[in-house]
């Protein structure tokens, strides 16, 4: 008897410590769960005013969301929101998972009706800022739906920069290590506290966003696009009103520019927006991610413009529509003005190959980021020269600081599973019977967090509604490892994990 009494007393104290572990992960998250909620009312006090039905299928999923974060605060009044780095993998990973469960319920309760399966894809393309879409007809959608599809891809775009900010930097993950050392290791801080630079990031990013939504209002767009428009830009996300996506502007060139300078601003580390505010004029410039970034963009552009131009098309005309979707795939924004996979088989390729790239690292886009290229490079060029010289000694050095270990070493651990999970993710849509074009380029597409993949079906002319639904589900697991950066994913599959 006092053997079971012990045994249960037992199971007892594991009970409660496995709950006090937990419980400020669940409070952290509800809190999420509450800004969440807190911007679904914007779309669905429009539906209020415009009188339309989709109004009530929002008030039911803020409903549900607020019942969700009550039952936690009711349950973890007492406890303290201080979250150890094993519990920040946790946040970071789980949070987006529920965000965007929770984020899916208008898509299911609403207009469109969309299945379980249709309505997470929907959201976590959204939310993982990815653009991908399963939707046809958007332009019947109402207005409250298109809103919070913006709305969503908005979320998603801060939410990468301060979880950048807060919590990924102190886990040293892959390149999300580099935002840490952007605003403390390798430069003066940019502000006295990581608090100060979360809310300076957001200050930025609403101010952008204003302005975009201006400038798309003044270039001819109803206000409502001009809104939705703006948050998809600055976030990379790519959703648009229209199943021609920006296409449904090819006649208007002036609002092709203004999104390829949108989409540019937000693939641009946040931070150098910070320090160029605070004084230091030449710091956007100076910096050699942006650098590098620019003189591919430069590069490609030319390239491709003489391409088309080569093969008939006016000067003007191709320099435009190059540009506009040159930047949407290298930003892993996904917007297409035109069909490129139709430009001819040089451009095919090239676009397929712009897939990986993505933007700078502390910016809003996705793909390998263009820092990893630069750092392999200084790498690969280093190895050479000790080819030639056995005995040398060569520092690798970049943004004219020391290259270090930490930094190497994520950056190839990253590299190597972000093409294995590519791999991976290919083989598994091969094996539900979907082509070779379509199961690399859905994969590729999906962890870079792009949007459009290559090819008749899953290509900018296209989209991912003919995918069978297991397809959709992996995809969906990829565009989460790609947006969280793979490795603060797969770490949680470890058994030395959560045996520490």
């Amino acid at each position: 008897m006092r053997t079971a009494v012990y045994g249960v007393n037992g199971v007892g104290v594991r009970l409660r410590y496995h709950w006090r572990s937990w419980s400020p992960v669940l409070k952290v998250m509800s809190v999420l769960w509450t800004v969440l909620a807190v911007f679904m009312t914007v779309p669905w006090l429009v539906l209020v005013v415009e009188r339309d039905p989709d109004a009530r299928a929002f008030g039911l999923s803020i409903m549900l969301v607020m019942v969700a974060v009550a039952l936690v605060w009711l349950s973890t009044v007492r406890t303290r929101i201080e979250l150890k780095p094993w519990q920040m993998f946790v946040v970071t990973t789980f949070s987006w998972i529920s965000v965007s469960g929770f984020a899916s319920l208008p898509l299911v309760l609403g207009a469109p009706q969309l299945n379980f399966t249709n309505a997470v894809f929907e959201s976590v393309s959204a939310i993982t800022t990815t653009g991908s879409t399963i939707l046809v007809g958007i332009e019947n959608l109402s207005d409250g739906l298109k809103l919070w599809r913006g709305i969503m891809q908005w979320l998603g775009g801060i939410g990468i920069i301060v979880m950048g900010i807060a919590i990924l930097p102190f886990l040293k993950v892959g390149g999300m290590r580099l935002f840490h050392t952007e605003s403390s290791d390798w430069s003066d801080k940019v502000m006295p506290r990581t608090g100060g630079i979360a809310k300076a990031t957001l200050g930025i990013y609403c101010g952008f966003t204003l302005i975009a939504m201006l400038a798309y209002w003044a270039g001819g767009m109803t206000l409502l696009d001009a809104a939705v428009h703006a948050m998809t830009s600055l976030a990379t996300g790519g959703f648009a009103n229209s199943d021609a996506s920006f296409g449904a502007y090819a006649e208007q060139p002036h609002l092709l520019w203004m999104g390829s300078l949108f989409m540019l601003t937000g693939a641009l580390p946040f931070v150098l927006y910070i320090r160029t505010l605070r004084g230091s004029s030449m710091a956007l410039w100076r910096d050699q991610q942006v650098q590098g970034l620019l003189f591919l963009l430069a590069l490609v552009i030319l390239g491709l413009s003489l391409w088309r131009i080569w093969h008939g098309t006016a000067p003007f005309e191709a320099l435009t529509h190059v540009t506009f979707n040159v930047i949407s795939v290298v930003t892993t924004t996904g917007y297409a003005s035109d069909d490129y996979s139709a430009w001819g088989p040089l451009a095919y390729v090239a676009f397929f190959y712009l897939t990986f790239v993505g933007g700078c690292s502390g910016s809003t886009s996705g793909g390998m980021k263009i820092f990893r290229f630069q750092v392999a490079t200084i790498l690969l060029r280093n190895q050479l020269r000790f080819l030639v010289h056995s005995q040398g000694v060569f520092a690798s050095r970049y943004n004219g600081q020391p290259l270090t270990d930490d930094i190497t070493r994520g950056v190839v651990a990253f590299s190597f599973f972000f093409f294995l999970t590519i791999a991976g993710l290919a083989l598994g849509l091969a094996l539900m019977g979907l082509d070779f074009t379509t199961a690399l380029s859905g994969a590729a597409t999906a962890v870079a967090n792009v949007g459009p993949g290559m090819g008749d079906i899953i290509g900018p002319a296209g989209n991912f509604a003919p995918l069978p639904d297991a397809a959709k589900w992996l995809l969906c697991v990829g565009m989460l490892l790609g947006r969280l950066e793979i490795l603060t994913v797969l770490v949680l599959l470890t058994p030395m994990f959560w045996r520490k």
